[in-house]
């Protein structure tokens, strides 16, 4: 999605009649009129700016149709088990000969080899198998999973990175190459300081809750109402804090809490003092005490609060498009700003097979060519 944000047209390959499972994967759906299907609001997050086109794998005539596709792609992303795609002739090997300019990017669970080759990788177990879910949830309750399934976004987001970077390589040297990236890895490689934690110093990571292992106070608290997240990230920052709230929590001004170290050490002091003064007001009565304060502080906002957030709004980060069958839906925008080239969101996330004639006349088929496909269930 993130390259057809970018410009590129993309093409997704699905199953004929079902289609990606995502489809399926509701309530909620958008509504549509009978008989149309309705699409499911996941579908409709990830799946812009593409066009669908149906093609019948285990068809020899379906995998000719990607074999032409891919003799004109820049690029082919999959993530089919190891070896699946080899197996209809459909691999990089395969393809290269054809196209020496495709890059592949091939995403699977584990990794194309070692012991976990043929496993199948889903987020939450990843999330759990390396690491992630360990390091997530409060202290003294069972590990949780992050609210949105992080380790495919970001193997996502790292694939397009390597995407674009095998691209700049193929402008230097005219040739493609195959990227080889796993569920697996991105998530070790996205454990970040808490890896250098152990690998560095052998300290084995625990649970947090929104607290910060090296920093405080760096956390959510309770408030009457509601909750809110305040840091301090250096003692410039603490000074402040401890000076705005003044009598409010006379407790910060003591010596011992004057630096990061310090407060650390007496981190259960430290915030037994801010979680009962925090306690006595609403959010909205300590957002207005620190406000103009020059540290990091916010409400936890549900959906409704983020979505009509001054800033979100201002950043136009919510954009109507017109869907083909469920009529005008809102989808969350393109995040990044370019001066010269900004993105939009031109397409809808398209119907099941809506581009299949489209897309096979624009690759050299004819109408008796395509008719013929939908009636041997080709596409």
């Amino acid at each position: 999605m993130i390259l057809a944000d970018y410009g590129a047209d993309v093409i997704k390959i699905e199953t004929p009649h079902t289609g990606d499972d995502t489809r399926a994967w509701g309530p909620p759906f958008a509504s549509t009129p009978a008989p149309h299907p309705a699409p499911s609001a996941y579908f409709l997050a990830a799946n812009r700016n593409k066009r669908s086109v149906t093609v019948n794998l285990k068809h020899e005539a379906g995998r000719r149709i990607v074999r032409r596709l891919a003799e004109s792609a820049d690029v082919l992303i999959e993530n089919f088990v190891p070896g699946k795609l080899d197996k209809w002739g459909l691999g990089y090997e395969q393809l290269k000969e054809t196209n020496e300019r495709l890059v592949y990017a091939s995403i699977t669970g584990y990794g194309p080899t070692g012991p976990y080759a043929t496993r199948p990788g889903y987020d939450v177990i990843i999330e759990a198998e390396a690491g992630l879910m360990h390091i997530t949830g409060e202290a003294d309750r069972p590990p949780v999973k992050v609210g949105v399934a992080i380790t495919d976004l970001t193997t996502g987001l790292y694939t397009h990175g390597a995407v674009m970077a095998a691209l700049l390589s193929r402008s230097r040297t005219g040739r493609g190459q195959k990227i080889d990236i796993s569920l697996l890895e991105c998530q070790v490689a996205s454990l970040v300081n808490i890896a250098s934690s152990y690998l560095i110093a052998g300290k084995e990571a625990t649970r947090w809750g929104t607290q910060h292992p090296s920093i405080v106070p760096y956390q959510s608290f309770r408030t009457r109402d509601a909750y809110i997240v305040v840091g301090a990230g250096n003692d410039g920052q603490f000074r402040k804090l401890a000076e705005r709230l003044g009598d409010r929590c006379p407790a910060l001004n003591e010596p011992r809490f004057a630096t990061n170290e310090g407060r650390v050490k007496h981190r259960d002091e430290v915030l037994s003092a801010l979680e009962a003064m925090f306690e006595q007001k609403t959010t909205k009565e300590w957002l207005d005490v620190l406000d103009g304060l020059e540290i990091p502080f916010a409400p936890v906002n549900n959906l409704q609060q983020t979505f009509e957030h001054p800033q979100v709004k201002h950043r136009e980060m919510v954009q109507e498009v017109e869907h083909p069958h469920a009529g005008k839906i809102k989808l969350v925008a393109i995040p990044v700003k370019f001066s010269e080239t900004q993105p939009t969101i031109t397409r809808a996330p398209p119907t099941l097979g809506q581009h299949t004639r489209e897309v096979l006349l624009e690759t050299g088929y004819s109408d008796e060519d395509i008719d013929a496909f939908v009636k041997d269930g080709v596409v």
